[in-house]
């Protein structure tokens, strides 16, 4: 059969079109987040899959972005690091966005407004703030911010102890160990309301006002595609329906 050069480039530009659609959505990135940061992201012990308030967004940010998702876990403290040397592509598990991080890594657009609050023992009325915490034991988590705020504004005035879970912090506490935990709002309060209800309460007021950031590569070429997607999921209150699902309405009504 005889082919025109007309026909022979129409069927070529059709062959690379097709081509590059298939890679499109063969693409596979490589996603890391920490398995204990709940609500955000926790282990379903039944399906064995992560699930949360992070995994939510992810799924859809991919599914709008173009990408699949290789999900893996490892300790919050790994995580940056992980990124920065490429060992993943992106990463997402309540990351606060700091210019610190920004240096060796890129952010997406801020995704989750947040901060820093105290969990005590439930009939403990002795802490009330940060300054309350001198000459106590205060846990919180490896690699966090919260870390380096208690380091920054307690120095050795306090005994600061990090663990590199959120549940550890949370036995620690319950068990006698540490005197409180200091760690992200959310997490906190989540903790509370659940397996620490009627034996832990949130006190005080919040601390750092922060925002979380999905986490990618310095230079990285999805940075614009998940921005692009966030966006679309605040305009078309998909977002919202998400943060509802875990949290309440972001409006507070």
């Amino acid at each position: 059969m005889k082919y025109s050069l007309k026909s022979m480039l129409l069927l070529s530009c059709l062959g690379m079109g097709f081509g590059g659609m298939a890679h499109a959505q063969s693409e596979t990135l490589d996603v890391v987040t920490d398995p204990s940061f709940v609500p955000f992201e926790m282990m379903d012990q039944e399906s064995g899959e992560m699930v949360g308030f992070d995994m939510d967004i992810i799924n859809e940010v991919a599914e709008r972005a173009g990408f699949e998702i290789n999900m893996r876990t490892m300790d919050f403290n790994g995580i940056i690091p992980a990124v920065q040397t490429g060992n993943v592509d992106i990463a997402i598990a309540g990351i606060t966005i700091t210019d610190e991080r920004a240096k060796i890594v890129d952010f997406s657009s801020p995704y989750y407004d947040s901060g820093l609050r105290l969990l005590v023992n439930s009939n403990d009325d002795s802490i009330e703030s940060i300054e309350d915490l001198e000459g106590k034991t205060v846990a919180t988590k490896i690699g966090s911010t919260s870390f380096d705020y208690l380091q920054e504004n307690l120095g050795d005035s306090a005994e600061i102890t990090p663990y590199p879970g959120s549940s550890d912090m949370y036995m620690a506490l319950l068990g006698g160990s540490a005197d409180a935990v200091f760690y992200d709002a959310p997490n906190v309060g989540y903790f509370s309301q659940t397996q620490g209800k009627g034996r832990a309460k949130t006190v005080g007021e919040l601390y750092e006002g922060q925002q979380y950031g999905i986490v990618l590569v310095k230079g990285s070429e999805w940075v614009e595609p998940v921005n692009e997607a966030l966006a679309a999921m605040k305009e078309d209150g998909t977002y919202d329906e998400i943060h509802t699902k875990w949290f309440g309405s972001p409006s507070g009504e």
